[in-house]
């Protein structure tokens, strides 16, 4: 199982940060990509590679509105050039990108045909101009210049021949889990650490591959996670707990959820939207993390020592995942705790699951 950790873009702390993280012992680092919170992550990205010799560099995540397809693939594969191959291309619907624009995620047609755009993208295709979803009252078709020639269609000509880029897609809802199954080199479930969730997620995205007529293990499966590590158990749930409101507030985006769910994760999660604050998105001091009860937090979240840490990551490994993308110690937790679950998580975690 590749072992991936979150971070934000950080353009100025990129080189240091990918130094440490490589030099721990992580597979890879994925960084936001949130315009309104962090800086660019393709910048953070190309500096990380350009500093690291052996580490994966991705986006966890960025999403389907806030740049065209040709912008993201050129982006990506990019700093795929300047790392010698080391780049995934981790994209979901959006959240706080499009929340402080205004909007709320992307609609699902949308994100599949966006998905379908990309790949042919990164694979140096051309992509016609009738699919690109420009306005025309915000850019009128280049017909109207009456040139001599013209490109015929959008293709990205350097891209072609190239290594590409493998598509990671975040995916809670069956809807979105079932488009990723189709479009995506690896699905990166949302849903938490809960093994029948995943286990029915797995099922999920293999099914709607046989039903396509793909082989169901022609992709892989990995997912998001909150890991909290401490000898205490009560300080490990506040490592995790800001950051596991967010990706809890997934499985119930639009006030239902689709997702297998207790009537009492039911209530939970009911709580926790209406408490949600996206001003306070991922602290762990915030008004929303205060509605996860303990119960809910050690199934959706790993807490606890580094012995039980391994436990139930090698749980999750069983099920057919091979990658994790492990967000620590969120804003707002004790910065000494924090510092205590990063050596641990680094000396004894990632350390006992490489052994």
């Amino acid at each position: 199982m590749q072992l991936w950790t979150t971070q934000v873009a950080s353009a100025r702390g990129a080189a240091r940060m990918a130094k440490e993280i490589e030099a721990a012992g992580w597979d890879g680092m994925l960084v936001v990509d949130s315009q309104n919170l962090s800086g660019d992550p393709y910048v953070a990205l190309a500096l990380a590679g350009a500093a690291t010799t052996r580490l994966g560099l991705g986006t966890g995540v960025t999403n389907s509105v806030t740049r065209h397809a040709a912008a993201t693939a050129t982006a990506i594969t990019s700093v795929n050039r300047v790392s010698s191959g080391r780049a995934v291309l981790g994209i979901g619907r959006g959240d706080s990108a499009l929340a402080h624009l205004g909007r709320a995620p992307a609609r699902l047609g949308q994100f599949e045909r966006y998905l379908r755009q990309l790949q042919a993208y990164l694979r140096g295709e051309a992509v016609s101009f009738e699919d690109i979803d420009i306005p025309t009252d915000m850019a009128p078709p280049l017909s109207g210049l009456h040139l001599h020639d013209a490109p015929p269609a959008s293709r990205i000509a350097w891209i072609a021949g190239g290594a590409k880029v493998p598509v990671e897609v975040a995916a809670s809802g069956p809807k979105v889990i079932a488009i990723a199954a189709l479009h995506a080199e690896r699905v990166m479930f949302a849903l938490g650490a809960d093994v029948e969730r995943l286990r029915w997620a797995i099922g999920l995205a293999k099914k709607t591959r046989r039903d396509a007529g793909l082989d169901p293990d022609g992709i892989a499966y990995g997912a998001y996670l909150n890991l909290g590590c401490h000898p205490d158990v009560e300080v490990a749930r506040s490592l995790v707990r800001g950051g596991l409101t967010t990706f809890a507030r997934f499985s119930m985006m639009h006030g239902k959820t689709d997702v297998p769910t207790s009537a009492g994760d039911q209530q939970v999660l009911e709580k926790l939207i209406s408490n949600y604050d996206m001003k306070a998105h991922t602290r762990g001091d915030s008004r929303q993390a205060t509605t996860l009860t303990a119960d809910f937090i050690d199934r959706m979240a790993i807490v606890g020592p580094p012995q039980r840490c391994i436990e139930r990551l090698r749980e999750l490994e069983a099920l057919g995942l091979d990658k994790v993308a492990i967000s620590g110690a969120t804003r707002g937790a004790s910065e000494e705790d924090a510092a205590v679950g990063r050596r641990l998580l680094v000396e004894k975690v990632i350390a006992g699951m490489r052994s």
